[in-house]
């Protein structure tokens, strides 16, 4: 194993870097754009810049810019080329209420007045607010949770257009100097927990963009959807019925094998539909009752993660499966699920897939890393006292893996290594829900009034 952790990660290149190198005829793939939820092809990867390993906002250390940004909301940043878009709600109170930490209550935010749904488009250079636009005003349609906000959803964008989802307040498309496109309305998207249907909390599934199209996944209470929408237009050229219960993923494409593919992640359905047509490949049944990770694709796997009930799970399926490949009961592997764990899911982060490994930290603060292939588990460790719970999702760049606390505390740890390796525990000053984003180097972090922007290494 030592001779493998030697190859993926040479000084300074690691092997993602000479794949995409390969892919690129000899050139390395520079990321400049994030443009969705969890960057290039939701990966939450990276590669071509020395990111930053050190830094402390309130000292100012390392930091390029920090922008207000009015109300509440825990949708991530997205960028391309030389702007930031965000949304945020923004209610009437003077400040909304939000509580971080690892409890189990359930019930809503109750009387949470009139808001406006607002989209951000940012100077990357400078942090100076270029345009604002109001998508929606009004009293929500429904209500969210404690930890929860009216803005969960992270926006897409193609270069030209971008993309804004708001729930049961509709879909927005802007072009870039901010004049509306189109919008949809699916009605009421109502998110809450199914077995306590007045505890709703919030929609929080991101739209995705490839190649022309929008992917939305609406799993709720009623009518749950996958539907694929004209970009251009707003038209739908394919919706498929889902029979599930609410979760808050979002759906990933995977560009391997015969057909591009869309897969999502689910409590009955779990599965891979054809990107083109919408058609069912394969699906899967077998997990934790309330789905929010997306599933992460690579090595001819789809990773699925989820974390609440009786399972808190990890599957690796074959992306080139067809039909229904649930586990017959009892059994924890098969031809197309090479391997599988079945305790110790994420409940919320989305897990990553750099190089050969797999990485699956809980809410805990618990990092679990696996190889990918096989699923035999490489360490074991948690992150570090103090942090207080995880939501958001980890990223990496330049052999480092990054993770936030809800605290505000981002620990830094070496990929790749036989065992966790912190390089580095990093101050944002405030609370952070959201996942960061990553462009030349640079991060970008939005915490609970701010978007804060890092100096590359």
């Amino acid at each position: 194993m030592a001779g493998r952790m030697k190859i993926f990660f040479p000084v300074p290149v690691c092997a993602l870097c000479l794949f995409l190198t390969s892919l690129a005829g000899g050139k390395e793939i520079k990321t400049v754009n994030w443009p969705q939820f969890r960057g290039p092809s939701s990966s939450g990867i990276a590669e071509g810049f020395e990111t930053p390993l050190t830094w402390n906002v309130p000292e100012s250390e390392n930091l390029k810019w920090k922008t207000p940004i009015p109300g509440l909301g825990h949708s991530c940043p997205v960028v391309w080329k030389d702007r930031v878009f965000l949304t945020t709600a923004i209610s009437d109170k003077e400040k909304d209420s939000l509580k971080i930490g690892i409890y189990h209550e359930i019930a809503p935010v109750e009387k949470d007045g009139p808001h406006a749904w607002v989209l951000y488009c940012i100077d990357k250079a400078t942090g100076k607010i270029i345009w604002e636009r109001v998508c929606h005003q009004g009293v929500p349609k429904d209500k969210r949770h404690t930890k929860s906000s009216h803005a969960n959803c992270t926006p897409a964008t193609d270069g030209k257009r971008i993309v804004s989802f708001f729930g049961s307040e509709g879909l927005y498309c802007h072009d870039f100097n901010g004049t509306l496109l189109w919008k949809r309305d699916f009605g009421i998207l109502d998110a809450a927990f199914f077995r306590v249907p007045r505890a709703q909390w919030g929609f929080a599934s991101s739209p995705v963009i490839h190649d022309g199209v929008v992917l939305v996944q609406c799993d709720v209470l009623k009518n749950s959807f996958l539907a694929a929408l004209d970009l251009e237009t707003g038209k739908t050229l394919w919706k498929k019925t889902r029979n599930d219960l609410p979760a808050w993923s979002s759906p990933a494409v995977s560009l391997e094998g015969e057909a591009t593919q869309v897969v999502v992640n689910g409590y009955r359905h779990i599965g891979g539909y054809d990107f083109r047509t919408g058609k069912e490949l394969w699906r899967f049944r077998g997990g934790g009752d309330i789905p929010v990770p997306t599933p992460v694709t690579g090595h001819g796997l789809a990773f699925i993660t989820n974390a609440h009930g009786r399972l808190a799970p990890i599957y690796a399926i074959r992306l080139d499966s067809r039909g229904d490949v649930s586990l017959p009961p009892g059994k924890s592997s098969s031809k197309q699920v090479p391997w599988s764990v079945n305790r110790g899911g994420a409940y919320m982060q989305t897990p990553l897939l750099y190089g050969d490994y797999f990485y699956n930290c809980r809410d805990n603060g618990i990092l679990a890393c696996f190889e990918a292939k096989s699923g035999k588990l490489v360490f074991q460790a948690r992150l570090g006292p103090g942090l207080g719970g995880f939501c958001g999702s980890p990223v990496a760049s330049d052999g480092k893996i990054y993770y936030v606390s809800e605290i505000g505390d981002v620990v830094v740890i070496k990929a790749g290594a036989p065992e966790l390796k912190v390089l580095a525990r990093n101050p944002l000053g405030e609370t952070c829900l959201s996942t960061p984003a990553i462009s030349e180097g640079e991060m970008f972090f939005r915490t609970r009034s701010h978007l804060v922007a890092l100096s590359g290494g």
